[in-house]
């Protein structure tokens, strides 16, 4: 094994109240690609910036290798001093480092390198920064929520360049694939300590799962203990005082250790709160247009939006999809055709840019819209202090203004007030920003449980195989012109379609060329027949085209099941690459069919 270019260790920090880290540890071996996972606040962002140098511990070591190189993506990142994004991002070069790869990585993260840093928005400043960190190629690469702000095709090459990089990576996400992709060891920041596990964020849950379920067995033996020794003491045999006043003490030790024993923090527990039922067509879009000057964003769309519908918008950044949604939704005219709303729509709306929220309002004041203690969920008078503990803040937070709270708290602060609030159309932009994975758990299972409609906007492309009913892209993935298509399914399927559809076009395309060669093959020499093993391809084809498409409708039948990937994702995995295979299997049968069935009309004809 490798000496570590890095290593924390028995990691001690406090902020007065509660440690946040109190005996957290982090080792970076050469070529080590870690992920950094925890709830919302259990300090993964304050142990990298310890590991960057940017923090300093109370106590515990910090080791870095004098020779090692380490850049770390900052949240909010200083441009002063600089003109051009282009001259930012080399500032980061070192001494040997090749500039072109500036160039190449602002490319291809959607920057020119000529624009103003001070006229960037949020999630341009990030890109700039990503770029900034990744162009030195350095031997350590500290990266917190990379995916912020980026959009699908982006994200796909991102995951790319990070499993080539010489780089030892750490990385905080909440996107599940990105990091199953990406991570090969798992770092479990928990209660203030760390638990690292050697396999990638795949492994991490059930890993997880079953640390938390030992834990529970041993405060179980624990508390049994304490009774046996209680029992001791009161009963047993007191001639040997020695003794009894050790047995004493150990069962002081125990009282203190189960008494002080720090439980796994509460998993967010919610409902959406039950309004009136919407009418069974919630949306209808007939022949939609959008253009702003010369560039069209929807040319002509149409859809049908039904009750219970959950329907997810993908795209690359700048493709249309806010503008699209806002045209269903209401909040904007199409330039032609027509948006008709249901009838008995409560609409409830989370904003990727948290514009709902002021800085200065606490809480309690915001989610029970300065009415006092009290705010009314499904009909019942609850005290906000009680309703916040469903959402994991504490009581004591309930005055604490909104400018405090982190991008993930602010995230769940917004969520328990849609939630408390009647609706049976809920939209979703961007949901999934700043959520650790508990509480992106928990909104998952909201919105497949949602009895309305759900309209959400997504580049996190877990949460939507897991969420929607149905897909809509653009039918040009890398260039959008303007043209949508629906597809059934989640993200993995809508890619499967978009794939099968552009075989079929290939296809399509190479039988129309084909004719003309069959023609002449077939005018020089009547005597031409198939062969025996074409005549048997011919006849048994369909028989195993069959087969196929049975054993797909299978599987199908079994991954229609919603709580399949929950209760057995191996099983769900397992399925899903079948199906891949199979498909491919049908494909390629299909493609030798029609060949040898336009070949056999030629000789014949």
């Amino acid at each position: 094994m490798a000496p570590p270019i890095l290593k924390l260790d028995d990691i001690f920090l406090s902020f007065g109240g509660a440690p946040l880290l109190a005996g957290a540890g982090l080792q970076i071996e050469p070529g080590d690609k870690i992920c950094l996972v925890g709830r919302n606040g259990s300090g993964k962002s304050t142990l990298l910036k310890i590991a960057a140098g940017l923090v300093e511990a109370q106590s515990g070591e910090v080791f870095r290798h004098p020779s090692s190189t380490v850049r770390y993506l900052e949240q909010a990142p200083d441009f002063a001093g600089f003109n051009t994004v282009q001259a930012y991002a080399e500032a980061g070069l070192g001494p040997g480092d090749d500039p072109y790869r500036v160039t190449y990585l602002l490319s291809h993260l959607g920057l020119s390198g000529d624009e103003d840093p001070r006229m960037l928005s949020g999630g341009e400043s990030r890109r700039a920064a990503l770029a900034r960190v990744m162009a030195p190629e350095p031997d350590i690469l500290l990266l917190d929520e990379p995916t912020n702000h980026l959009d699908l095709p982006t994200i796909e090459w991102l995951e790319g360049e990070l499993q080539k990089t010489r780089s030892a990576l750490v990385l905080i996400s909440h996107d599940r694939r990105f990091l199953e992709k990406v991570s090969t060891a798992t770092v479990w920041l928990d209660r203030g300590t760390s638990r690292r596990l050697d396999r990638g964020f795949a492994h991490f849950e059930t890993w997880r799962d079953q640390v938390l379920e030992a834990e529970e067995l041993e405060q179980h033996k624990l508390g049994k203990s304490i009774e046996r020794e209680e029992h001791w003491l009161r009963y047993g045999v007191t001639a040997r005082r020695k003794r009894n006043m050790r047995r004493l003490g150990e069962l002081q030790t125990m009282r203190s250790n189960y008494r002080g024993h720090k439980g796994p923090q509460g998993t967010v527990q919610a409902t959406v709160s039950d309004a009136q039922e919407s009418g069974k067509l919630v949306i209808e879009a007939d022949k939609i247009t959008k253009s702003f000057g010369e560039r069209a964003i929807v040319t002509p769309f149409s859809i049908r939006v039904h009750r219970g519908d959950c329907i997810g918008l993908v795209g690359p950044n700048g493709a249309g999809k806010t503008t699209l949604l806002k045209m269903l939704t209401g909040q904007l005219s199409p330039d032609s055709g027509i948006v008709k709303l249901g009838t008995n729509l409560e609409l409830a709306t989370l904003d990727q840019k948290r514009e709902d929220l002021d800085p200065e309002d606490t809480l309690a004041n915001y989610l029970t819209d300065g009415r006092g203690e009290n705010l009314l969920v499904n009909g019942e008078q609850r005290h906000v202090t009680g309703y916040m503990k469903e959402f994991l803040f504490q009581p004591e937070q309930a005055r604490t203004p909104i400018r405090n709270l982190s991008g993930g708290e602010r995230a769940r602060l917004m969520l328990a007030r849609i939630l408390s609030r009647p609706t049976n159309l809920l939209i979703l932009d961007e949901p999934t920003n700043d959520l650790d994975i508990e509480t992106l758990d928990l909104l998952q299972e909201i919105v497949a449980g949602f009895p309305g409609t759900v309209i959400l906007v997504s580049h996190d492309r877990d949460f939507l195989d897991r969420t929607v009913t149905s897909t809509i892209a653009p039918a040009v993935p890398d260039a959008p012109d303007g043209r949508w298509i629906e597809y059934a399914g989640g993200y993995s399927d809508m890619l499967v379609q978009r794939k099968g559809a552009l075989e079929e076009r290939k296809r399509a395309e190479k039988a129309a060329e084909k004719p003309k060669t069959q023609q002449a093959t077939a005018s020089g020499s009547s005597k031409v027949k198939l062969s025996f093993k074409q005549k048997f391809a011919l006849e048994n084809l369909p028989k195993e085209m069959a087969k196929a498409e049975a054993e797909i409708a299978k599987r199908e039948q079994v991954m229609a099941d919603p709580n399949l990937f929950t209760r057995d994702p191996a099983a769900f995995n397992r399925l899903a690459g079948e199906m891949e295979k199979l498909r491919a299997s049908l494909t390629d049968m299909e493609e030798e069919w029609l060949e040898l069935e336009m070949l056999r009309e030629e000789l014949e004809g």
